[in-house]
């Protein structure tokens, strides 16, 4: 999809600062008025172009005319006893989406998709059983932050929300909608978009090696990669892209990827998962794996689902498993499950995606067929 609404106006959302500067230089304008302009949406959360009050009325009505703020709708959102948000929102095609916001004592984490569903179908997660649709716009990616701002703010959507930090783990593979999810990254740590930290903002992959490469080149952002196994056979079975690209050469990018930054590390997230991938042995050949890799790992309580087979290591099991790593010195904490009484927590989100892969009817009859046995 293109960044042009229903009614063929342009939609400012999908313009990081380049492309606002161009839009800008098209209408015989300066390119600083981009920076107002990026201010009043990102910044102010205007959605209203003639709220632009240091803009000249002449130029918001030639600027209306043409194009408008149109971000996703808000179908549904719930919050948790925890305090942990979602929003389930329509994007223009009728497809629906998921956003979470997780609060906490010295931060607020906003937990964003980019894919309608996810193509690569990771075996552990509801998501990736439900299928794919499409990859998000510029616009719908931005858009779930500038709607969780909005709806955070204390002040009629200005710039005085909770989200301190965004992860891109949401629906989707970010790096197989590259372009888009790197646009809308700008916009997160641009001063006068939403003003992260490069530190703040992490982007989270299954992997897709010269993706990753790229990326490295031309963002700052902090980057996670979802690991789960320690070794090939396994993680094919968990992660399918691993049999495209395999352990080796993951780590083989990993290890080189801060290298230039001592003080930056990457992030290995790894859920546990009883008696498949969370014994001893997984951990000692997880501690070999990542061996001359600056890395952290965060180990991911598994958050089941409906008809998966997988259950939850117990806290006895993480704990041990942790402990191993840390003797290993390797820096390593699990994470604290946050909106599973909404299926918002990690590997729950689903959405209402119009699946062109057809894997979600495919799974359910696999599953009736399985129950009638």
């Amino acid at each position: 999809m293109s960044e042009l609404t229903q009614p063929g106006k342009l939609n400012l959302l999908g313009l990081d600062r380049k492309a606002m500067e161009a839009f800008c230089i098209s209408l015989g304008e300066k390119s600083y008025r981009a920076t107002q302009i990026i201010k009043w949406i990102h910044f102010q959360g205007v959605q209203d172009i003639h709220a632009m009050t240091n803009i000249s009325k002449t130029l918001r009505e030639k600027i209306a005319e043409i194009a408008e703020i149109r971000a996703p709708e808000i179908a549904y959102e719930s919050t948790c006893a925890d305090g942990t948000q979602k929003w389930v929102l329509r994007l223009m095609d009728g497809n629906c989406i998921e956003t979470v916001f997780i609060p906490e004592k010295t931060r607020g984490t906003l937990c964003v998709s980019s894919q309608v569903g996810c193509i690569l179908n990771c075996d552990f997660c509801s998501t990736g059983k439900q299928g794919f649709n499409r990859n998000m716009t510029m616009a719908e990616i931005i858009g779930q932050v500038w709607v969780a701002a909005r709806s955070l703010s204390k002040n009629a959507g200005l710039h005085d929300h909770a989200i301190t930090n965004v992860v891109m783990m949401g629906m989707g593979e970010p790096l197989l909608n590259f372009d888009p999810v790197v646009s809308a990254m700008d916009l997160m740590l641009d001063d006068f978009g939403y003003g992260l930290s490069k530190r703040r903002v992490t982007l989270s992959t299954a992997g897709v090696i010269p993706a990753m490469r790229e990326l490295r080149k031309i963002s700052d952002v902090a980057l996670a990669v979802s690991l789960h196994a320690p070794n090939d056979e396994l993680r094919n079975i968990l992660v399918p892209l691993n049999k495209k690209y395999p352990l080796k050469e993951l780590m083989d990018v990993c290890r080189d990827y801060f290298k230039d930054d001592k003080r930056r590390y990457v992030t290995m997230e790894y859920v546990m998962l009883a008696g498949v991938n969370d014994t001893p042995d997984h951990a000692r050949q997880l501690i070999r794996l990542l061996n001359g890799v600056k890395a952290k790992v965060n180990l991911i309580p598994f958050n089941p689902f409906p008809n998966t087979a997988y259950k939850r290591s117990d806290a006895a099991t993480i704990d041990a498993f942790r402990e191993m790593l840390m003797n290993a010195g390797i820096n390593a904490i699990t994470r604290k499950t946050r909106g599973d009484s909404i299926d918002a927590a990690c590997g729950q989100l689903v959405g209402e995606v119009k699946d062109r892969t057809r894997r979600s009817e495919r799974y359910q009859t696999r599953i009736a067929l399985q129950q009638e046995k």
